[in-house]
């Protein structure tokens, strides 16, 4: 099996106050984000500040998120949200990882955490919006390496409690899930115990926040993980080879993360 897509949350340039960030993406790289952006400060009457990287926008504006996303569905309907928040920013394609980070830049961006993810499909079509990472939420994201058995009732009952999806990806929903649980006042570390509970089947997540990250696997454990923490930084792949080349590695402490068992890491 080879690569089919890639992306990647990056945590950083953030905003504050009434402030929200969006990354929007549109298939083509010729397209008028100018206008876009002049018609939505023009509608909304607020303040906003944007930049193009190929064919995705991220935007700023002193503005409601639901305010946005109402008039983006209304007049964009072509824009393809990627991510809202104060912080994150999602970028992912189709295509080999190489060539994606290429395309955006990545070398030049800065932050202070990233989640990325390859995607080998198993479950569902090779598509740019079934890549991950997936964002349901303000400033959450999730990749996973897995499959749920479940996701299918659990996508019918997430829709009752107003989480929307952009795929039919079991991925999405178990984002969905995490989303839906925080917006109703649990805690990550309590999010995570009740996914625990709720998602059947075979996982490994990871899972971005504005304030940092987890890691969970489910308790059979059979999708690999590995974790590498220095003084300087906290690092989780699938294997220890995409670890290897990691400045400080071989005095850092490295091991597997034990099964229906959290990991969370947050700026205090």
């Amino acid at each position: 099996m080879h690569p089919d897509s890639a992306g990647f949350a990056i945590y950083g340039d953030d905003v504050t106050g009434d402030w929200v960030k969006f990354t929007l993406r549109h298939p083509k790289e010729d397209y008028d984000w100018a206008g876009l952006t002049e018609s939505l400060t023009g509608a909304l009457g607020c303040a906003i500040e944007w930049m193009q990287n190929a064919n995705v926008a991220v935007l700023k504006l002193e503005a409601s998120e639901a305010s946005v996303r109402e008039w983006l569905g209304a007049n964009a309907s072509d824009v393809l949200i990627l991510s809202a928040g104060q912080s994150i920013e999602i970028l992912k394609e189709v295509g080999l990882p190489e060539n994606i980070t290429s395309k955006f830049s990545l070398s030049r961006m800065k932050g202070s955490h990233i989640i990325g993810h390859t995607r080998m499909a198993t479950e569902s079509a090779v598509t740019m919006e079934g890549s991950h990472p997936f964002s349901t939420g303000s400033d959450l994201c999730l990749v996973h390496n897995g499959s749920l058995s479940n996701h299918n009732r659990l996508r019918d009952r997430l829709k009752r409690e107003g989480i929307t999806f952009e795929t039919e990806n079991d991925s999405e929903v178990a984002a969905g899930y995490l989303t839906w649980r925080l917006n109703n006042g649990d805690s990550l570390q309590t999010a995570l115990e009740n996914a625990l509970k709720d998602l059947d089947g075979f996982f490994t997540f990871t899972i971005g926040t504005k304030d940092g990250f987890a890691v969970m696997r489910d308790p059979i454990a059979c999708k690999p993980a590995v974790l590498a923490e220095t003084e300087d930084y906290v690092a989780m792949a699938s294997e220890y080879q995409a670890l290897a080349s990691l400045p400080g590695i071989e005095n850092a402490t490295v091991w597997e993360p034990e099964p229906a068992t959290f990991y969370i890491w947050e700026r205090k």
